[in-house]
């Protein structure tokens, strides 16, 4: 048995996010084998389920530095962990057990706004150290790993992709109208679920809607759903600029119990980011049956192969003619929910998390196998 520590400061209440969904999935599976588990946090850390073996422990907060490199590694030594799991590119320089990173993407490296080079290069040497320092490198996509290589000078033996997977909840759901009263949404409607920072090239989706065909427009919501208020100022006043703010909702956080069927409503679900290490609410919205629209860049195409439309992300001509294409074609849209259902079962527990356990435990060991002939087969074609 494996004694686990996790950074679990993803985890608060209120808030979710993709690195809180996947800490979730995570504990999940560690409970279920039977492993020891404790998560450390701070004083705003909560943990949203109940896992038997799982432990949260939190730990006083601080300077985060501080935390990371002093205060934690002290508690993993106190309490006899065996290994250590970071949800973040970063973790303990001395710790004194075997440390895994998850290194979902190198968004602050790839894609800095509004930071000086300075900044850039100190946040790359960080990056750097850390993936010296750990024993593995968790990543989502052979996108991500190519770019952990490229950026971080690491050895490709020591980063293992392992995709993520949707929580079993999602799954076709009727959509109510006590939900779509609750939201203020309206059907038919197009959606999307994130955040509104500027690599999800929400202003072009924005703009794209505005060019949609009159008729099919009139007739079709645009729903953007995330708790992103600091940049969803933005979107509103490109959304009052274009006119089109009586057509665009932006319902905040859809809740943990609704965003199945919210997914399963939508007309169209698009992912028009930019840049993406994995793509994970395209599948969650294949799961519920949705049709899905996504961009032809960074992981994504890996991620949905055949079961999307893809467009480029930096036309919004292509954009309009994908969206288009799917309104419009009843028989493209059944065509695209039998493909999402078939290609959203493949990012199953036993391919995602599984592995996760399975990579902790060879590290565990002292015995990873971490060589080239093992990391260079793609989990996607496994």
């Amino acid at each position: 048995m494996v004694r686990l520590g996790v950074d679990g400061r993803e985890l608060m209440e209120g808030i979710s996010t993709g690195i809180g969904r996947y800490l979730i999935e995570v504990l999940r599976a560690v409970s279920a084998v039977g492993w020891e588990c404790i998560v450390y946090g701070n004083c705003s850390t909560h943990l949203p389920v109940t896992f038997p073996g799982i432990t949260l422990r939190r730990v006083k907060p601080g300077w985060t530095p501080w935390w990371d490199q002093v205060t934690l590694p002290r508690r993993l030594v106190q309490d006899g962990v065996a290994v250590f799991l970071s949800p973040y590119y970063k973790g303990p320089l001395c710790s004194p057990c075997p440390t895994v990173l998850t290194v979902h993407d190198l968004l602050f490296i790839r894609h800095p706004v509004s930071r000086k080079p300075f900044f850039n290069g100190v946040m790359t040497g960080l990056a750097k150290l850390y993936a010296s320092r750990a024993s593995a490198i968790i990543t989502d996509s052979e996108y991500g790993k190519q770019s952990i290589i490229e950026l971080l000078g690491v050895n490709p033996g020591k980063v293992r992709v392992i995709p993520l997977a949707p929580n079993p909840a999602f799954k076709p759901t009727p959509l109510t109208e006590a939900i779509l009263t609750k939201y203020q949404i309206t059907s038919p409607y197009i959606l999307y679920v994130g955040n509104f920072k500027a690599h999800k090239n929400l202003p072009r989706l924005l703009q794209a809607y505005t060019q949609l065909a009159p008729d099919t427009r009139k007739h079709v919501q645009l729903v953007l759903a995330g708790g992103d208020e600091r940049n969803r100022l933005v979107l509103d006043r490109l959304a009052e600029a274009l006119g089109i703010t009586g057509q665009v909702r932006f319902p905040g956080m859809i809740d943990e119990q609704d965003l199945p069927a919210v997914y399963s409503g939508a007309a169209l679900f698009v992912l028009p980011s930019l840049i993406e290490g994995f793509g994970l609410p395209a599948l969650e919205a294949m799961r519920c049956g949705a049709p899905v629209a996504a961009s032809n860049r960074a992981a994504i195409p890996e991620v949905v192969g055949d079961a999307a439309v893809l467009f480029d992300p930096e036309d919004v001509t292509s954009m309009i003619e994908a969206m288009t294409q799917i309104l419009t074609g009843r028989g493209v849209r059944d065509q695209l929910r039998e493909k999402g259902f078939a290609r959203a079962s493949e990012f199953c527990p036993e391919r995602t998390t599984g592995q996760v356990l399975a990579l902790l435990r060879e590290v565990n060991l002292g015995k990873p196998q971490l060589d080239s002939n093992v990391s260079a087969l793609s989990p996607f074609d496994r």
